[in-house]
């Protein structure tokens, strides 16, 4: 953690910074944090705990800033799980939106009895679970709808981009990222939550039944139902895990254009570059089964994607509101 952060933290704690000057340190944090990789905080031994503690209590005196900061760290990872849960981007945006909203709201009752990461994705989790459903859930797919769905799509070679598209490359990942998110909607949202989780994440039995408050055995069991599941289907359809099975993301690219899946126009998923989710989530900790750990790293090589400025919209919200009485802080 820089030192500029590691001081404005330290300054809340002991109050011996006046409030001009901790403004100012703040807004100097503000000004670099983008070109900081912030720690994994769903890692097992997450090391954003203390400065995490130290944003909420500024933040419980009445600073903005403190607020600012705390939801642009997390801000990201919330987006990305949320993306993996309803794959449409607006419809992730939407629910990270409604997340940092109740954790302005609630934001005061925090009391330090737990692990700030339990309490902020223990309330992200919850809300995942319980949201009205999105646009790309309201089909409510099951695997066998999804098979039946790929085996109408034509094949058709993925002919050179026009001057109009992008690169053929960028279709072909946009297909592929598109289809192997698509699948995880034929998991219910409990399955599909844990193996976003503990799959795709790499969050441990200990972490992730802390989150979804079950115990480590119950979250182990869940993910080995999930994992089934999908590598089920998988090792039955997708051509990325078995060779002889008929579906290939370069044949299907051209039929999903068609469908209207895939816009060449408006790419959701693929980037020129990216940054993929196995280079920020960091290795599993325990040894997984390497079938099971191959098929997953389709899903964490999905690009790791920038989140909207929630934090600025929460300001101007902020801005229009008297911050500390509407919000009890």
């Amino acid at each position: 953690m820089p030192a500029v952060v590691r001081t404005t933290i330290r300054a809340g704690w002991s109050g011996t910074l006046d409030r001009h000057r901790h403004t100012a340190l703040v807004l100097r944090v503000k000004t670099i944090r983008d070109m900081l990789t912030h720690p994994n905080p769903l890692a097992d031994a997450a090391t954003t705990e203390a400065e995490d503690r130290g944003l909420v209590r500024l933040v419980q005196s009445g600073s903005k800033e403190a607020l600012e900061l705390l939801i642009t760290l997390h801000q990201r990872w919330i987006y990305n799980i949320a993306l993996r849960m309803v794959c449409l981007p607006q419809d992730a945006e939407d629910a990270t939106q409604e997340i940092l909203l109740k954790v302005l709201t609630k934001l005061s009752t925090f009391r330090g009895e737990s692990e700030f990461r339990t309490w902020l994705y223990r309330l992200a989790v919850n809300h995942l679970l319980n949201m009205k459903r999105g646009r790309a859930e309201a089909r409510e797919w099951t695997f066998e709808d999804y098979g039946r769905e790929l085996d109408r799509t034509p094949d058709a070679d993925l002919r050179a981009p026009d001057s109009e598209r992008p690169d053929a490359q960028l279709l072909l990942q946009e297909a592929k990222i598109g289809c192997t998110s698509g699948m995880l909607l034929c998991l219910d949202r409990e399955q599909r939550l844990v193996y976003v989780l503990g799959e795709i994440f790499g969050v441990t039995d200990r972490v992730g039944a802390e989150l979804l408050d079950i115990s480590r055995d119950s979250f182990r069991q869940k993910l080995a139902r999930a994992r089934r599941d999908l590598c089920n289907f998988m090792q039955g359809k997708c051509g990325l895990v078995k060779a002889s099975n008929p579906c290939r993301c370069a044949k299907k690219t051209q039929g999903f254009i068609k469908l209207g899946y895939v816009d060449p126009q408006n790419l959701l998923f693929a980037r020129e570059r990216i940054i993929e989710v196995r280079e920020v989530a960091g290795k599993r900790s325990e040894q997984l089964d390497i079938l099971y750990d191959a098929y997953a790293e389709i899903h964490r090589s999905h690009p790791f994607q920038g989140s909207p400025d929630f934090a600025g919209s929460l300001r101007a919200l902020i801005e229009r509101t008297n911050f500390q009485s509407a919000f009890d802080l």
